[in-house]
């Protein structure tokens, strides 16, 4: 899957803009949007793989997107008739006797469903400029979220998170808003926002629906009453929302004082939000470059002939960063070298059980190191605060030598936590 995705960056960075470079140099400068940065030749291959590139990224991330939906098509109609035949059991439901099977009541869910409602349409309405366009975006995303969260929990309950299809699911919505938008006539930047603000919100619903299907499954394994369990998952979206404001608006304005754009910047990519911007503002405001995402289209259908694993990580290659998508996949050429030499070993079944454990955690705990030390250096830029350096121009060796550093250690600790053969298998983990 690490070469897959880097695979993507290859070929846009390696045959698409160059090939355009060489054949039409200087010449691309008419293709290009107004005020686009091509006074260089570094900046010039910039916006080649930004402004041509990445909408042919875009056509095949839309294709990998309905692809992964159309593979998921028989677990996608069993969540949306269990949502209906829950909604039918929630309408006529009577408190459970049972601690174990006591729910939220109907009243209280149908109530707060209510307000939410009444609440998007004043936030979407402010956002469209008319209370029409506000209250028909309120609709789509109180309906599409309502199944799409349905569809989220249960193939998360039944197969695991990593199952969630919550890109397809959103793009689908943000495509039905965005048309929906154009037909009533709302368009221009207001249009945009109510569109990004649909998709949000029915994204947000999905991924929360995941996670507390699996709240709830532990729970009831465990013995939890769910009427507590979901109090507390209230209050957890709650919190979580409330506190989350203020890393992303730190890393945001963090990202402007160092000279970038924020969000979207190379530094903060953001490729999926990214490509639901792109895709809002091509079809509510009329710029999107069409001839590119058909192009994009059809390489994704090309994708899914040759029999590509995933189109959809394929396209986002395209789409982000090559330093990004070279970075992933000496990741996983870390994680194949790990593997190798545990197959290599003489490990049973047990020991390879708890190295793989280990070797996810290990990884597990860079990426939030790694995130982390992010918000550290955005709170620096935030303030205004000089950065501590350890060195002020390291070398490209130096870069090296760490990069070699951290690659046996995520080989060497996994493999050293291997155990005796002797102990029982770790549990498998609930995804």
């Amino acid at each position: 899957l690490a070469a897959l995705n880097f695979s993507g960056g290859v070929l846009a960075w390696g045959l698409m803009v160059r090939l355009l470079i060489y054949f039409l140099g200087p010449q691309l400068r008419a293709f290009l949007p107004a005020g686009a940065p091509a006074e260089s030749w570094g900046e010039m291959t910039s916006a080649v793989w930004r402004f041509i590139v990445r909408p042919i990224a875009v056509g095949g991330m839309l294709v990998g997107a309905c692809y992964t939906l159309f593979n998921m098509r028989n677990s996608l109609a069993i969540g949306i008739k269990r949502a209906v035949s829950d909604l039918k059991k929630a309408s006529g439901q009577v408190q459970a006797t049972n601690r174990r099977d006591r729910d939220l009541g109907a009243r209280a869910v149908f109530l707060g469903l209510g307000a939410t409602l009444l609440c998007m349409i004043a936030l979407y309405s402010y956002f469209a400029g008319s209370i029409g366009g506000g209250t028909a975006a309120a609709i789509v995303m109180i309906v599409l979220g309502f199944f799409f969260a349905a569809v989220s929990g249960n193939l998360v309950g039944m197969i695991g998170s990593s199952n969630n299809p919550i890109s397809g699911l959103t793009l689908s919505t943000l495509i039905v808003s965005a048309l929906l938008m154009v037909t009533i006539g709302v368009s221009g930047p207001s249009g945009v926002a109510a569109v990004l603000g649909v998709a949000a919100v029915v994204c947000v619903s999905s991924a929360v629906a995941g996670e507390m299907l699996q709240d709830l499954k532990v729970g009831h394994i465990l013995g939890g009453t769910p009427r507590s369990m979901q109090i507390g998952d209230f209050l957890g979206v709650l919190f979580a929302s409330a506190l989350l404001y203020f890393p992303l608006l730190v890393l945001h304005e963090g990202n402007i004082k160092a000279g970038g754009v924020g969000f979207g910047d190379r530094q903060l990519s953001a490729p999926q939000a990214g490509l639901m911007a792109s895709l809002a503002q091509g079809i509510v405001g009329g710029d999107m470059p069409w001839p590119l995402v058909v192009v994009g289209i059809l390489m994704g259908f090309t994708l899914i002939l040759v029999k590509v694993k995933s189109p959809m990580l394929f396209s986002v290659g395209m789409y982000l960063p090559l330093e990004t998508t070279f970075a992933i996949f000496l990741g996983g050429v870390i994680r194949w070298i790990m593997d190798t030499l545990r197959d290599r070993g003489q490990f049973n079944d047990a020991q390879r059980a708890r190295i793989e454990n280990a070797g996810v955690l290990t990884a597990s705990g860079l990426i939030a190191g790694e995130a982390l030390m992010g918000l550290v250096v955005a709170t620096f830029r935030f303030f205004e605060w000089p950065l501590p350096e350890i060195f002020k121009e390291p070398s490209f060796l130096a870069g090296l030598a760490v990069l070699a550093l951290v690659g046996f250690v995520m080989v060497k600790v996994p493999l050293a936590n291997a155990g005796s053969p002797d102990e029982p298998a770790p549990p498998t983990a609930i995804m």
